[in-house]
């Protein structure tokens, strides 16, 4: 039996990096698009993190450790469906990794963050501004991507407050911290198993990959054609 204070590590070091920078990244594209035009830059180096980050996540998804592969978390509609039943049952089922309801959102919140940044890329403000990628469409073709850009955010806002509350239902219900382990990396070894605990981040791999995704969309930023916005050219 494990003691009360063992604990066993399950989220890797570039999860948790990732997942607290996406964060800040969000927050930071959110403020400067408030702040105005003239923030516009800043606002576009948000987007760019938020690229990089969200396209690395889902590839760490595929080539990462065991509990950041979508493989060992995403579960199908029965399975899913079961764990609802027990949390409306009063029942609390513990998950090494994500439960079945928690994979659920970070699937959707990784491909709406990418979305998201990348319709960015291809947006204009209709005043001054482009983003980077402008160059490539047409200006109907941008507005249409712009639009997008805008509603996305609103479906990510409505999923992160989601999110925030289930962290805080299992916080106060279920007497379960999930805050905590995305800086420690470590959960209670009552929860995880022995053989479901990781002994190594991968980093050199998350370094690879990481630094290929960011050449890639740093050259097709840097290698864009010039675009205006129609009407000031």
């Amino acid at each position: 039996m494990a003691s009360a204070d063992e604990s066993r590590r399950v989220w890797d070091l570039p999860v948790r990096i990732v997942h607290w920078l996406l964060v800040a990244a969000l927050v930071g594209a959110y403020a400067t698009h408030k702040a105005g035009v003239e923030y516009f830059k800043y606002h576009a180096w948000c987007g760019y993190t938020v690229v990089v980050l969200s396209a690395f996540r889902i590839l760490w998804g595929f080539f990462g450790t065991r509990h950041a592969r979508f493989a060992s978390f995403v579960r199908g509609p029965s399975e899913t469906c079961g764990y609802l039943f027990e949390l409306l049952r009063g029942r609390h089922p513990a998950h090494a990794g994500h439960n079945p309801l928690g994979a659920w959102m970070v699937v959707f919140l990784l491909a709406a963050l990418f979305a998201q940044g990348v319709t960015g890329l291809f947006a204009n403000d209709e005043i001054f501004n482009t983003g980077p990628l402008y160059g490539y469409v047409a200006d109907s073709t941008s507005l249409v991507l712009t639009s997008w850009h805008r509603r996305i955010f609103d479906w990510i806002l409505i999923a992160v407050l989601l999110h925030v509350a289930a962290v805080l239902a299992h916080r106060v219900l279920a007497r379960q911290d999930l805050i905590g382990p995305m800086f420690s990396g470590r959960k209670p070894a009552a929860m995880v198993g022995i053989d479901e605990a990781i002994s190594s981040s991968r980093l050199w791999l998350a370094l690879l990959l990481f630094t290929a995704v960011a050449g890639v969309v740093g050259w097709l930023v840097t290698h864009a054609p010039d675009g205006v916005v129609a009407g000031f050219e």
